[in-house]
């Protein structure tokens, strides 16, 4: 994500929280700009390549208006309006919006009753009961506050993989830029794919020689905010982007296979390997494997070959979590991990017929010339999801008809009939049994009632015979939200019982279903598909999201029903429809 979209979605999302605060009447207007915040936030192209080419408006959701403000920001590096907007709120206090039990009404009248200006002081007059004394304010809401903010300390101290993964990059093909550099490559959590992401490890090797150059040129460049420290062989420093630390270690080429798989981890899959070379006679460390007797180094330029002395296979970075992976590498079984190739279509998606947005045809050109899929099912929301524009029966009557249409222009039967349909309260679907025989993939999802317990919720979902799948199964979003309460083991059951996959749903705040309950269902026989629940363009870029999650959960292929075909994918579904 290039650092100047990055800046304008937050000023359009500052926008639509303005709007939001001031006046319900402008819902439309914030709904506009925090929709246009994220589809630019999203842009894999830097934004001046689109002013420069006069394609502003070709963007979806930037109109004459928005256009206008994106060349004003580009020229100046700020929008007079949002400069305006800005004076006529405690926008110190609109940060807040995106946590849960933080809406502007809320804060509206904090700030007005008890005249709090800023995030810290809020904090304070939660703790301190002051808020607990305003009307609608119970110490059952300030106690929900609280633990909204601890939730929402996760992606304030961490970084979501995705951006971990977009800012690691970005530093490490600045060293494969350098000439001196032999090899380069992100490790700890980042490289074993953890769903957040503490700092940012990078390892480099080169001869002796070259290093102190390396860490003059690393800390030289333009994306270096701050240097924190520096030496010979390592260099710790904040980035521009998303503000975080970046350490550095240079290390000699014979070393690299020892330094990557010390500094990769986890600590626990390591102290684990120490003992085993230990008691096998070796004495393992970042600079390698040694006799611990005689002190001749055995192993050490490559990760395969440490663990083929010590009797193991080489094991998948995203399997190092002391999980059962090193006594499943001795006896030779680490699976066939699923890749990112062998993904042949995305199962959940959204187009301006429901909160998409692009429309049907246009989704369907984009997915085709950007990614190698042989079908894609288009999901838009029911009709219980008014926020989303979710459609009755009547409009999925007419979207099945317009998706055909669509399929005869391209040429193939590309985009495959589907809904994400809403799993109400009791359990029932928000649109009827005859509406859904007619879909090619139904995806049922929970979008209310977050802290009741969903358990059977989910099962009575499943037990619908036209329910292929249940989407973001736990509902949370990483740092907002916590996953409602659910039996897993029994919702696992049925869904085995009754033929009904669960997602992975790939948007980078949801990763969700994790890998820990992604491996739960797996080792309870449940399929799983992996949909990136695009809403915009550059959603799509998130599938390796959850193929990385699949990987944490030891996936192989068939655990993933959309690495088949979609005629297998059809007998999925109709295999549940004649149970």
């Amino acid at each position: 994500m290039p650092v100047l979209n990055k800046k304008l979605g937050k000023i359009f999302s500052d926008m639509s929280h303005i709007y939001q605060y001031k006046n319900g009447k402008e819902k439309f207007r914030a709904l506009a700009y925090e929709k246009v915040s994220k589809v630019i936030g999203d842009l894999q192209d830097d934004i001046t390549v689109y002013a420069k080419n006069k394609q502003l408006e070709e963007i979806p959701g930037v109109g004459e208006s928005i256009a206008d403000k994106i060349n004003e920001y580009i020229r100046t590096g700020k929008i007079s309006k949002y400069e305006s907007l800005k004076k006529t709120v405690p926008v110190d206090l609109l940060e807040l919006m995106n946590i849960t039990g933080f809406g502007p009404q809320s804060l509206k009248r904090i700030h007005q009753q008890l005249r709090i200006n800023d995030k810290e002081e809020l904090i304070k007059a939660l703790q301190d009961g002051r808020i607990s004394k305003l009307k609608g304010f119970g110490t059952k809401k300030v106690g929900n506050m609280l633990r909204s903010l601890k939730l929402h300390k996760t992606v304030e101290e961490r970084m979501l993989l995705w951006n971990a993964i977009q800012a690691g990059n970005k530093v490490l093909e600045e060293f494969k830029k350098m000439k001196e550099v032999q090899q380069a490559e992100l490790a700890g959590s980042l490289r074993r794919k953890k769903e957040t992401v503490g700092d940012i490890d990078i390892l480099v090797a080169s001869d002796e020689k070259s290093r102190k150059k390396i860490i003059t040129k690393f800390v030289s460049l333009p994306i270096i905010k701050e240097v924190l420290a520096k030496g010979d062989t390592k260099a710790s420093v904040i980035i521009e982007e998303y503000n975080k630390q970046v350490d550095v270690r240079i290390i000699s080429p014979d070393e690299w296979g020892s330094a990557l798989l010390y500094f990769t981890g986890s600590k626990e899959h390591n102290v684990h390997l120490r003992t085993i070379a230990r008691d096998k006679g070796y004495k393992i460390s970042e600079y390698g494997l040694f006799n611990a007797k005689t002190g001749e180094r055995i192993a050490g330029s490559t990760e395969e070959e440490i663990y083929k002395k010590l009797g193991f296979e080489w094991i998948p970075p995203e399997m190092r979590e002391e999980k059962g992976e090193l006594e499943l590498a001795a006896e030779k079984k680490i699976p066939s991990l699923i890749e990112l190739k062998d993904i042949r279509g995305d199962m959940q998606m959204h187009s301006t017929w429901s909160d998409g947005s692009m429309d049907i045809e246009e989704l369907a050109r984009y997915v085709i010339k950007h990614y190698p899929y042989e079908y894609i099912v288009l999901t838009d929301h029911s009709k219980s999801v008014r926020v989303a524009g979710g459609m009755d029966e009547k409009q999925f009557l007419e979207q099945i008809k317009a998706i055909r249409q669509v399929n005869k222009k391209l040429g193939k039967d590309f985009i495959k009939t589907g809904v994400e349909v809403d799993i109400m309260a009791d359990g029932s679907l928000d649109l009827k049994d005859e509406l859904l025989e007619q879909l090619d993939w139904v995806c049922a999802s929970i979008h209310s009632g977050f802290t009741h317990d969903n358990t059977e919720r989910i099962i009575a979902a499943c037990r619908n015979k036209f329910v292929n799948c249940i989407g973001h199964p736990t509902g949370r979003i990483i740092g907002q939200r916590e996953g409602y309460p659910v039996n897993w083991e029994k919702v696992f059951t049925i869904a085995r019982q009754t033929g009904t996959a669960l997602e992975i749903n790939c948007q980078t705040d949801r990763m969700d279903l994790n890998d820990e309950l992604a491996r739960m269902a797996r080792e309870k026989g449940v399929k799983l598909v992996i949909s990136t629940d695009s809403h915009q363009p550059g959603n799509f870029a998130f599938m390796p999201l959850g193929v990385f999650v699949a990987r944490r959960a030891w996936c192989t292929k068939k655990d993933i029903l959309n690495t088949g075909t979609w005629d297998q994918l059809k007998k999925f579904a109709e295999h549940k429809r004649k149970k």
